[in-house]
């Protein structure tokens, strides 16, 4: 039947890029399936949740394009999608497990803990619970219970788990009981852990696949005991590995540059990140840039995901966005959409200086688009000091002109001339040919002064792209307007 994959999401802090990888692979595999991606936001460490992650994740979700079916934002059948607010519910499952003898109550202090803690680490072992109250019998329990005692629910691990076959590492098994004592799965405070609160959710919310981080794969058996424990059949586990540096390093959230509100910040396309995580750790019969949502979502493949790291080059970005960027200016709904938001960068940046409205019509910031496409790979990059000339028009007076040549006039009329019968078909190699026979048709002995002048009468700037360039650009109305306002100034 149709798949129901859980992408798991800590409130403890802004999605990242790792966090956008899993959500992705869940994303991709529901859609393959016809089936549901569901949201649900982790926030029962009370320690680490941040206030306003869980909305501003589910805002990036929506700004990469693979927004949940069900989520704390949208509901759906089997909310609340927030841990924080199923405490019943948990409290409920651990009672059932207590019952069975599957559970107990540990009335170890935090103090007695960090001691025995302390004594691991100074042997040089593993700090582990010695499953102390374990042994208890129910009259002790009983006892310490009268006392008012303070205490949480410990869940049993038994030896010899049953291997389970993940999605993506194959067979697995890890002796849990053998390396660590009985997990906390209740709280003091009534709130759940980890452990707990995915088991039963993912049993109640029907889940039948889940995707997540590779850190979570040695826990995979204690999850497997805990369905044991409660006679229920667990989900299929796939997990995935950890996306690194190009240099095998963590992606360290202290960077702060690895969370997407910092790339949609920069103008970064959605379509650009997704396509360099997938590119990294495979889950794709072949690397291929440029791929769309669509095309990812028929062609990936949970059993491609590779197990090593995936090696994340971020120098990288700026040629993937570039190639979608290509795709968005060809595509005539998306380029409206750049044209909106390349008028609003040019009113931003620009906007105490001289921009004429004209400069901002749609149909001169769409030529723009069109012409630049391919040679920039962030909009913002029409912005930049270099294209100025595209955004503000020059004040330049004919006796600025006359300085450098004193045939300023001639060349000025030989240039509306050429922009008058060249004014379908300008290329920039087709315009240095002719810009060349214009400058014999002068008494200016010398080409380079020339270039000089128009460079001037068209941006006010010494240096820029190329003359040629600039004349595309901007278009012959453009550049007949402006030699115009020079010449008569």
């Amino acid at each position: 039947g149709a798949a129901v994959t859980a992408a798991p999401c800590p409130a403890a802090g802004f999605l990242h890029l790792g966090g956008l990888r899993t959500a992705l692979c869940n994303f991709l595999f529901a859609r393959q399936r016809r089936g549901t991606f569901v949201l649900r936001v982790e926030d029962t460490d009370r320690a680490r949740a941040v206030p306003g992650a869980a909305e501003a994740i589910e805002e990036m979700l929506d700004w990469a394009g693979i927004p949940p079916d069900e989520s704390p934002r949208r509901g759906g059948p089997f909310g609340p999608y927030r841990q924080s607010l199923r405490l019943e519910l948990y409290r409920g499952a651990s009672e059932v497990l207590l019952a069975s003898g599957t559970a107990y109550r540990c009335f170890c202090t935090p103090q007695r803990l960090e001691l025995l803690k302390k004594e691991a680490l100074r042997s040089q072992q593993t700090p582990r619970y010695d499953n102390r109250c374990r042994h208890l019998t129910p009259r002790e329990v009983a006892e310490k219970l009268s006392q008012g005692l303070d205490w949480v629910v410990r869940f049993r691990l038994e030896t010899g788990v049953e291997p389970f076959q993940d999605m993506v590492y194959g067979w697995n098994k890890h002796e849990v009981a053998e390396v660590e004592g009985d997990p906390v799965i209740l709280k003091g405070d009534g709130f759940p852990t980890y452990h707990l609160a995915n088991v039963v959710d993912d049993h109640h919310m029907g889940i039948t696949h889940v995707l997540r981080g590779t850190e979570w794969l040695t826990s995979t058996s204690k999850h497997l005991l805990l369905y044991k424990a409660f006679g229920w059949d667990p989900p299929q586990f796939g997990h995935l590995p950890l996306l690194l540096n190009k240099d095998g390093s963590k992606l360290s959230k202290r960077q702060g540059d690895i969370f997407l509100e910092r790339f949609a910040r920069d103008g970064c396309l959605p379509e650009a990140l997704l396509d360099i995580i997938t590119n990294c750790g495979s889950g794709f019969a072949e690397k291929q840039m440029g791929r769309t949502l669509e095309e990812m979502i028929s062609q990936f493949e949970i059993g491609r995901v590779t197990t090593h790291s995936a090696l994340l080059d971020l120098e990288q970005l700026p040629e993937y966005n570039r190639i979608h960027l290509i795709r968005h200016i060809e595509n005539e709904q998306l380029r409206q959409e750049l044209v909106r938001e390349l008028q609003l960068l040019v009113e931003h940046v620009y906007g105490d200086q001289q921009v004429d409205p004209e400069v901002l019509e749609k149909e001169y910031v769409e030529r723009v688009l069109l012409l630049r496409k391919g040679h920039i790979s962030f909009l913002k990059n029409l912005v930049s000091p270099d294209y100025s000339y595209l955004w503000v028009r020059p004040l330049v007076s004919r006796e600025q002109l006359q300085t450098i040549s004193a045939e300023a006039d001639e060349i000025g009329t030989l240039v509306l001339g050429l922009m008058t019968r060249q004014a379908a078909a300008l290329t920039v190699e087709g315009l240095n040919k002719e810009l060349r026979s214009l400058q014999n048709q002068t008494k200016e002995p010398k080409y380079s002064n020339v270039m000089k002048l128009l460079r001037l009468a068209l941006s006010g700037q010494q240096h820029g792209p190329s003359v040629a360039e600039m004349m595309v650009t901007l278009g012959p109305r453009e550049v007949c307007g402006r030699m115009h306002r020079a010449l008569s100034s």
